[in-house]
């Protein structure tokens, strides 16, 4: 899957959850979802890029990236 098409997809997950208040729990519910359902090799490609740059995605979403494991 191209880099482009997971950042608009995480941006949009987060767009979801953002409208949580608490933003640690809204971190959470991106991160849980990823988690429940994408791929592994999605995963692995959305946590490379953004250790790498992470240009393009929004800040919940790169705070719960960077909590996927």
């Amino acid at each position: 899957m191209k880099t482009d098409r997971l950042i608009k997809m995480t941006n949009d997950i987060s767009d979801f959850f953002n409208a949580e208040p608490d933003k640690e729990i809204a971190a959470e519910g991106v991160k849980s979802h990823i988690m429940r359902v994408w791929e592994p090799r999605m995963r692995l490609a959305i946590i490379a890029y953004s250790q790498e740059s992470g240009e393009g995605l929004s800040e919940l979403a790169k705070v719960a990236v960077a909590r996927l494991k």
